[in-house]
């Protein structure tokens, strides 16, 4: 199997589809895009620094836009996102807005200053690529800052549809995309030649009345499956049913209601640059510990065996 069928996980014509479906109703189900877009920018805030010309890449309905107002010295804004109908509702937001596909990105080598993505990069198939593109569309010194969900998003409706579907049908598909592991996104920015990588991770629950609105707000969002391995046939009503039974039953609190877990991996990272600060050789060190804390110095000394 060669690398590029490895990477294909996802229908990237689906990923467009559904985004194109969701840009007619965004504003009923914008509410999560909205939360995490003020939060990727509340970490902007702890930047001194001026970034006057920014990218927003996968924009979906410009929330970023609505809320960076400015911050991080923000002159110009360019939006773009693989839907032609995000790209619509976005351009609404007084920023330059097209239409581009995070996995070949059309922007030249040293462009932007500052280059942002809320939610988008979790359904692109070469992530790794996908990160090389940004780090060369930076300047020398460029940041780099996004969000994306992570692996433990949507466990307990992954666990009620895994079980659900061993009763009726013996087996389990692939129903709820892979999400990635915050402990590879680290490694995959250094890969990618970036600078003083930081990872981490949130998780946002969203309480429901029940599990059926969940699902109507997936697909609202445009989140729902896109896996190239997903059964092509339509879901049984029966199994639905099921899953919807064994959610409520274990996940109900004492209110009556159900949580979903999103959780979302946050990544700030920059394009290296000689004025940067750059880590001690080791054993260059002009001080030693002991004496910063005030305490003894002691050697180890390897113990014979």
């Amino acid at each position: 199997m060669s690398d590029v069928e490895i990477m294909n996980v996802f229908d990237r014509s689906l990923v467009r589809a559904h985004r194109d479906r969701a840009a007619k109703t965004w504003d009923d189900f914008d509410f999560l895009h909205k939360e995490v877009a003020e939060r990727l920018c509340d970490r902007l805030d702890d930047v001194v620094r001026d970034f006057p010309l920014a990218l927003d890449i996968g924009c979906h309905g410009g929330d970023i836009a609505q809320v960076v107002q400015g911050r991080g010295g923000i002159e110009t804004l360019v939006q773009c996102d693989l839907s032609e109908g995000m790209v619509k509702r976005a351009d609404q937001q007084n920023a330059l807005s097209i239409v581009a596909d995070e996995e070949v990105l059309p922007f030249g080598a040293n462009q932007f200053d500052l280059i942002m993505s809320n939610l988008s990069l979790h359904w692109v198939n070469d992530l790794p690529g996908a990160l090389l593109q940004i780090n060369r569309s930076l300047k020398p010194d460029g940041l780099f800052i996004g969000t994306m969900f992570g692996m433990e998003t949507l466990g307990e409706l992954r666990q009620s549809l895994q079980q659900a579907e061993m009763e009726v049908d013996g087996g389990m598909s692939p129903r709820i995309s892979p999400f990635a592991d915050v402990r590879d996104i680290g490694m995959l920015l250094q890969r990618a030649g970036f600078n003083l990588p930081v990872v981490d991770a949130d998780l946002v629950t969203v309480s429901y009345e029940n599990p059926l609105k969940l699902l109507k707000d997936l697909k609202g969002m445009g989140e729902n499956n896109k896996v190239l391995e997903r059964r092509k046939v339509f879901t049984k009503r029966e199994l639905i049913f099921k899953a919807m039974e064994k959610y409520m039953a274990e996940f109900k609190g004492e209110d009556g209601r159900v949580p979903a877990s999103f959780q979302v991996i946050y990544l700030t990272a920059w394009k290296p640059d000689p004025s940067q600060q750059k880590p001690l050789q080791p054993g260059s060190a002009t001080h030693k510990m002991a004496d910063a804390f005030g305490v003894p110095e002691h050697v180890l000394t390897d113990k014979k065996k």
